[in-house]
């Protein structure tokens, strides 16, 4: 039996623990302590710690814990007190001298929480955040660059949809109102809220990533903004260049495929019993969409397609975030007529007429209703429908605006989709 350190009620700590913990204190501040030196050789600043002064950091955290236990509470205010007015003293002397930054002062601070905290025991916590900080602190150029790019509209539409998320939706009623029982304020306003989210994510990725770093991660980056948009940009593209046509391929079916992700995403978020339902369906499926974009990626590409841009809107576009609630509130009713005065057919056909326009909407309201008011079986072959729905209407479009090396590739390519789906389809019956 090990040897106890401390044997408290609340407590306990072995030497072997307190061996591990300590040298995983010692690690934390040598991670922490390097890169700030790294950092002030590089900038030729004279900041107060370095190496050796994050490991005495931490390991004043964890021995200060120690005392806590060992002692009384009111030791560990003391040495933390102590360590505050060292660290004030240390920013008011590096301030007259003409350097305001205080990035140093806070990541001590917490550089000796975090010595307490491994000594407790939390020590994945410990490194989590230790990671954190530490890719937080090298980022610091980056972070810069970033900021420098970001436009005032861009700032206003983020401040702007903070203020949507935190202020106002928490206030929406939860509860359920009109026709059949189905519209609850709140759930419309999560979907508002993750449509808009989406979009902003989209917009963020498209601009600092864009598709100049390769045809295939265009596609897909695109595809989290707007498939459609893609699959429009890149067929007239492909008339403008036969020899571009499989590279304009690649981008429509990777943007595509994204789709399959969504309606799992979706479903995971709103029934995750339709979702594991639906989980090997549409897998097998969106392997199908990414085996084949990887087989005219690797196989038919002749030239990255760096010069097309995907056209980038407003960052937060809120109007269509509430229309979007609006066709899903639709959507939902009409499903809901359907199921209850039109039997299964009725619900089905209401699913293929809303892929024509969005798999977002149907994929939602479907989720909600899925073992509430329609059956687990029907509300999966609903979403599938509403998929392949949605996936002629973009193949169409890139058929109609594409040149003829593009419809062979897109032929190929659908054609090879939609016979997984029919397998799906059987799989799902």
């Amino acid at each position: 039996m090990e040897t106890l350190l401390i044997d408290q009620e609340s407590f306990t700590l072995t030497q072997g623990e307190f061996i591990i913990r300590l040298l995983v204190v010692i690690g934390i501040g040598s991670v922490i302590g390097l890169e700030r030196q790294y950092t002030a050789m590089k900038e030729n600043s004279h900041g107060f710690a370095g190496i050796r002064t994050f490991i005495f950091l931490v390991l004043l955290g964890f021995i200060a814990g120690l005392f806590y236990f060992l002692f009384s509470p009111w030791v560990y205010v003391a040495v933390f007190l102590g360590v505050s007015i060292l660290i004030a003293v240390s920013y008011w002397f590096t301030a007259t001298q003409g350097d305001r930054g205080s990035t140093t002062e806070f990541t001590s601070l917490i550089a000796f929480v975090l010595g307490s905290m491994t000594l407790i025991g939390l020590i994945e916590i410990s490194l989590m955040i230790t990671v954190l900080v530490v890719v937080v602190l090298s980022s610091k150029f980056r972070i810069k660059t970033i900021v420098g790019t970001i436009t005032a509209e861009e700032m206003y539409d983020f401040i702007r949809f903070v203020v949507i998320a935190l202020l106002i939706f928490p206030f929406l009623p939860d509860e359920t109102y009109g026709p059949y029982d189905v519209l609850n304020p709140k759930e419309i306003g999560w979907v508002i809220i993750l449509t808009s989210g989406l979009g902003l994510v989209g917009y963020i990725l498209t601009k600092f990533l864009g598709p100049k770093k390769g045809i295939l991660l265009g596609g897909i980056v695109g595809g989290l903004v707007s498939s459609t948009a893609v699959t429009w940009v890149y067929a007239k593209k492909s008339k403008e260049n036969e020899n571009l046509a499989a590279s304009c391929a690649t981008a429509i079916l990777a943007a595509s495929s994204i789709m399959f992700i969504r309606v799992l995403i979706w479903t995971f978020i709103f029934n995750q019993t339709l979702f594991n339902r639906l989980l090997p369906a549409i897998s097998l499926v969106f392997l199908s969409a990414i085996g084949i974009t990887l087989y005219i990626y690797f196989r038919r590409q002749t030239k990255q397609l760096n010069e097309a841009e995907i056209p980038l809107k407003k960052p937060l576009d809120l109007k269509g975030a509430m229309i979007f609630g609006a066709i899903y509130t639709v959507i939902l009713l009409v499903v809901s007529y359907a199921n209850e005065n039109l039997g299964e057919s009725g619900t089905l056909i209401s699913s293929a007429i809303a892929g024509f326009s969005d798999i977002d909407a149907i994929t939602i309201s479907v989720s909600k209703l899925s073992g509430l008011k329609l059956d687990l079986g029907i509300a999966s072959l609903a979403i599938l429908i509403a998929a392949i729905s949605n996936t002629l209407v973009k193949m169409g479009i890139g058929i109609y605006a594409g040149s003829a090396a593009l419809k062979k590739n897109l032929l190929i390519g659908y054609g090879m989709v939609f016979l997984t789906a029919l397998v799906s389809l059987i799989f799902i019956l």
